[in-house]
């Protein structure tokens, strides 16, 4: 089962590259101008931001505990009174 799971994943990523290659080969000699690199640039680093910031929150949320399943505490039921007896 593993080596199908991994040979469906690789194929994945082999036809992610292909397309990679197909449209950059295809685009030929386009100039992009100088405000499409900076929009570029930032939407990477805007990526890495946020993909960075969700990766430490699973780490403190994991390090914290906050991961940990649900415990529930009872409290001891009180005692039943006893009467007094009357002589």
């Amino acid at each position: 089962m593993r080596w199908a799971l991994a040979a469906i994943l690789f194929a994945f990523l082999a036809g992610a590259v292909f397309v990679a290659h197909y449209g950059w080969i295809s685009a030929g000699d386009v100039a992009m101008p100088p405000w499409g690199w900076l929009m570029m640039g930032l939407g990477i680093l805007f990526s890495l931001v946020v993909g960075c910031g969700l990766m430490i929150l699973v780490f403190y949320s994991s390090r914290a505990g906050f991961d940990e399943g649900p415990t529930i505490k009872r409290q001891p039921e009180p005692e039943p009174r006893r009467r007094a007896s009357r002589n």
